[in-house]
């Protein structure tokens, strides 16, 4: 008994500091999300309880909202579904060029590969966006020597999609590629060449061997990438900042939008609460087809 007391006086100073920076600011948001909360209610007068009125207000697109939560949860699929098949199959594919066994400076390669991943987002943000730009831009000046002419990438759409695609994929194929680099470095020899005595092709070994053996380590990878990418805050708003005309807006972007610049924090909490759940539920189905064993 007296051990089990001594183990919780040593996790209870860790416990404190996780209320009171995680558990408290998840309930006080949850609690916002069923009032009226707004700016004026921050130091003088307490919220009205709405119920779930908010919630209905965001499902049903309210006029003060201007906004459709679905055509943007449309988007943002769109969004996180093809940074992650650009992520997983340029991940893979350079893992599987850099583990080749007739290759040299591997410890080069990796090195190099990982540097995007290592740059702090927003800094990478910054940088994609003024190669983008329509006349400075690095991106326009490539096209020119190729013969083409400038393109407003930032102000029109697809091709404002087509620009945070780009600096996302660079962004993510690294961490695809590191933890398929370390599945395969764990793939015994022995089942290659015991496929090759069987005859199989490169081909066949690639399928009915590495593909299996990844699927343990790059589900979990997989799941945690739809996630990050599906809250990428970071590229969209320091790149296109929703535009044009808020086409390529995701939910996280605006849902701070309902903070600033409009001030409606019980909307915001209620927002918020709604991408938790589409997580959960995509968390649930990732799980569901992706299997891990």
């Amino acid at each position: 008994m007296n051990q089990s007391r001594m183990a919780y006086v040593y996790i209870l100073p860790a416990a404190l500091i996780m209320a009171a920076l995680t558990a408290y600011p998840l309930f006080y948001g949850v609690w916002m999300a069923f009032t009226d909360f707004g700016i004026q209610h921050i130091r003088h007068q307490n919220p009205n309880f709405v119920g779930i009125q908010n919630f209905v207000d965001i499902l049903t697109g309210a006029p003060y909202l201007s906004f459709s939560m679905w055509k943007i949860l449309g988007f943002n699929l769109l969004w996180t579904i093809s940074n992650i098949t650009f992520h997983v199959i340029l991940g893979v594919g350079l893992a599987l060029a850099v583990n080749h066994p007739g290759i040299r400076f591997k410890k080069f390669y990796r090195m190099a590969l990982i540097l995007p991943w290592a740059v702090p987002t927003y800094v990478t943000a910054l940088v994609w966006k003024n190669m983008f730009d329509e006349q400075f831009g690095a991106i326009n000046q490539l096209l020119s020597v190729f013969g083409g002419t400038p393109v407003a990438w930032l102000q029109q759409y697809p091709h404002a999609f087509y620009a945070v695609l780009m600096t996302n994929i660079w962004l993510g194929f690294p961490f695809m590629m590191m933890v398929a680099s370390g599945a395969l470095q764990s793939i015994p020899s022995e089942m290659y060449e015991a496929a090759s005595l069987d005859g199989a092709t490169a081909w066949d070994r690639l399928i009915s061997v590495t593909i299996p053996m990844l699927r343990p380590a790059m589900s979990p990878a997989i799941i945690l990438g739809t996630v990050w990418t599906f809250n990428n805050f970071n590229v969209i708003y320091f790149i296109t900042a929703g535009g044009p005309l808020g086409q390529t807006e995701i939910l996280v972007t605006q849902a701070y939008r309902l903070v600033n610049p409009m001030g409606l924090y019980g909307v915001a909490a209620a927002f918020a609460v709604v991408i938790f759940v589409i997580l959960a539920l995509l968390n649930q189905a990732a799980k569901r087809w992706l299997p891990t064993e």
